[in-house]
């Protein structure tokens, strides 16, 4: 059973479940999941309307950038708090999706003056991926299957690892331009990136499934919501980083 639970999304992984059982009439649900989805999902798009138009108006990096930086930290902080307490899922899970909606309305602002058009771009295919690949789960067309999964977290991990890599490495000015630039190389990575962003939603969704057919407790929707989230914003990050780059090349 542990290995039907596995996935590359730290807040989805096979630890989530242990010990966590309860009683049929609180026991966690599907339609309870994708409701509180849609809860966090309106929490994000709330505050990032907010610092969307905060910039829009200033047209300044400096009105939004420290609400940005609030943002990035104050998520990765509840985020990881989530993932050791799931238990207080239903109140750090909304703080989670109003702090990196923070982050999400100010970059998608300053790449929109940029590159007009391209934030409901992003949102599209973000959503646009995540109702096929759901609907490609549900039809049995992809299979979660063993190899499915390690190749996904294995990918995963890679790209971690990478990312910390470069941030380290940035200190010391040493940055991979063909991978950040608009170029063959830059676009395929990200190419790469945003395929394996993708490929865990399918992970996020088996996880979820494998809550509601054990039986786990009624704030377990919270928890799958908040992962599915995490999940959903790297992907739609990894978008509008590949749309910059294409739209670069114009």
């Amino acid at each position: 059973m542990a290995d039907l639970m596995r996935t590359s999304n730290p807040a989805l992984n096979e630890r989530a479940f242990q010990g966590e059982r309860a009683v049929l009439s609180e026991a966690m649900t599907l339609q309870g999941t994708v409701n509180k989805t849609g809860v966090l999902l309106i929490c994000a798009v709330a505050t990032a309307a907010w610092t969307w138009n905060l910039f829009l108006h200033s047209h300044s990096p400096q009105s939004v950038m420290p609400l940005a930086l609030l943002g990035g930290i104050g998520g990765l902080i509840v985020a990881m708090v989530t993932i050791f307490k799931k238990q207080w899922a239903g109140i750090t899970a909304p703080i989670y999706a109003l702090l990196e909606g923070l982050v999400l309305g100010s970059i998608s602002a300053m790449l929109e003056v940029r590159f007009p058009g391209i934030a409901i771009q992003a949102v599209s295919l973000t959503f646009g991926t995540l109702v096929i690949l759901l609907l490609a789960y549900r039809s049995g067309l992809i299979a979660v299957t063993e190899k499915f999964r390690l190749g996904v977290i294995a990918a995963t991990g890679g790209i971690a690892l990478f990312y910390i890599v470069e941030i380290v490495l940035g200190f010391f000015g040493i940055h991979f331009t063909a991978v950040n630039g608009s170029g063959v190389i830059g676009i395929g990575f990200s190419v790469f990136v945003v395929i394996i962003a993708a490929l865990n939603l399918v992970l996020d969704f088996d996880f979820i499934e494998t809550g509601v057919r054990v039986g786990a407790p009624k704030y377990m929707e919270w928890y799958g919501a908040f992962g599915l989230m995490v999940t959903l914003i790297w992907l739609y990050f990894e978008i509008l980083r590949l749309l910059s780059k294409i739209r670069s090349r114009e």
